[in-house]
């Protein structure tokens, strides 16, 4: 009755278009006036404490350096380094894609950010070339969806912020997976292509490959300064987010000097919208985590997965499985904030390591970004690209199964994550 009680009002409020915020808040009421514990000051007390958290504010900052990366010119400096790197092999432009959404998600963290740039400088280069633009839009919302995945990353800093696990831990444990999602796309790319008659453009000179790389180079520092940060303590997932937005704020105004001050009210203001909304989903979301902690839903859905507890991969396949068809309909940062404070006891029950299973479930929910019918990044980029949904569901597919595959490998051989994690951490 309490799990029908919870998710009656959260799935009914969302059905009939209430943001997911006040679903979430609903819920709550809900579940408070079931349990006979309504108190409209414990409401407020979890909404303030639930935003008071310093892990959080990353997010603002994160948010921030991307915003400053696609307007600062660093976003298309990476895009013409991979270009001049391997845009003269066949489906070329497809690689360039790949390996700048990869760069690209090592700096910002946000798929949403990076798709949306990606489209707006490469769909019109490919189809200029002659590849099928659906095809090209469905592998660059593909390629977005490792942004967070590979660290830093928004997905990783709620989930450890939900469970109660080290950040820095899952930034780490993310690089190995995030590097196989481009090798899957890598090789989902080279069997469409191979259908495709375009002629890719020439070879460029080692000068040229050269100036492209010396060009982007203040871009690339970063990440390097993130992960070597990370790795020896230098500073937290937070300080890291300040390092990204001052530097690449730096680089953008007195390296590259292709912002100016008065370009800085437009990226903070967007910044601001995008993190209050992510920020408002936490503060709702921190109200439900602590009544389905007192209603101990996390108990109930153990007893309900008892026959699969002895078995943590059949477990982990089966909550997947679940959070895959969730995915579907629901965007990445509410299933993040409803889900992880239900599964993550249930998982450490079963005895799976918290930091791996977080990578498996924010892969999961990346991919959630490009399934329809909601598919947020799929919207981005049918909107940046001018396409049709139809359009790029159809484009998108092969590259959807590549990642799909991978989260399936993850699953089978879980040392793929443990063991890089573990190198990476020491």
């Amino acid at each position: 009755m309490t799990i029908a009680v919870f998710l009656g009002p959260l799935l009914g409020a969302m059905a009939l278009g209430i943001p997911v915020a006040y679903a979430l808040l609903l819920c709550a009421v809900a579940l408070m006036v079931h349990l006979d514990l309504f108190d409209a000051q414990v409401i407020a007390q979890n909404i303030i404490n639930g935003a008071d958290s310093f892990p959080l504010m990353a997010v603002p900052f994160f948010m921030l350096a991307g915003e400053i990366m696609n307007t600062g010119g660093l976003s298309r400096r990476i895009v013409t380094m991979a270009k001049a790197l391997v845009g003269h092999i066949p489906g070329g432009l497809g690689y360039v894609a790949i390996l700048a959404a990869a760069i690209l998600a090592s700096l910002s963290g946000s798929a949403v950010a990076d798709a949306a740039a990606l489209a707006a400088l490469l769909v019109p280069m490919m189809v200029s070339a002659g590849h099928d633009k659906a095809r090209s839009g469905g592998l660059i919302a593909a390629a977005g969806i490792i942004a967070p995945v590979i660290p830093p990353s928004i997905g990783f800093i709620l989930y450890g912020v939900s469970a109660n696990v080290s950040i820095t831990k899952l930034f780490l444990a993310g690089i190995v997976p995030g590097l196989l999602m481009a090798t899957a796309l890598c090789v989902a790319w080279w069997l469409v292509v191979r259908r495709e008659t375009v002629t890719p453009p020439p070879r460029q000179s080692w000068a040229q490959i050269r100036a492209a790389a010396v060009d982007a180079v203040w871009a690339l520092m970063l990440p390097a300064i993130i992960i070597v940060g990370l790795k020896f303590g230098l500073f937290t997932p937070t300080e890291a987010a300040v390092v990204a937005a001052v530097y690449s704020l730096f680089v953008a105004t007195v390296v590259y000097r292709e912002m100016v001050l008065a370009d800085l009210y437009e990226v903070f203001i967007t910044a601001a919208k995008t993190t209050s909304v992510i920020m408002f989903l936490v503060a709702a979301a921190m109200v439900t985590s602590w009544l389905v902690t007192v209603a101990d839903l996390p108990g109930m859905l153990a007893d309900m997965l008892a026959p699969l507890m002895d078995s943590p991969m059949l477990l982990t396949f089966a909550i997947m499985a679940l959070v895959v068809l969730i995915g579907t309909s629901m965007d990445m940062t509410p299933i993040i904030l409803i889900l992880t404070p239900v599964l993550v006891p249930v998982v450490q029950q079963a005895g799976i390591d918290p930091v791996y299973f977080g990578v498996l479930f924010i892969m999961n929910t990346s991919i959630g970004l490009i399934t329809p019918p909601v598919g947020t990044v799929l919207n981005v980029v049918c909107g940046v690209s001018h396409l049709k949904m139809e359009e790029i569901v159809k484009g998108v597919w092969p590259f959807l199964v590549a990642q799909v595959l991978v989260l399936l490998l993850l699953i089978l051989f879980p040392a793929l994550v443990t063991v890089p994690a573990a190198w990476f951490a020491h």
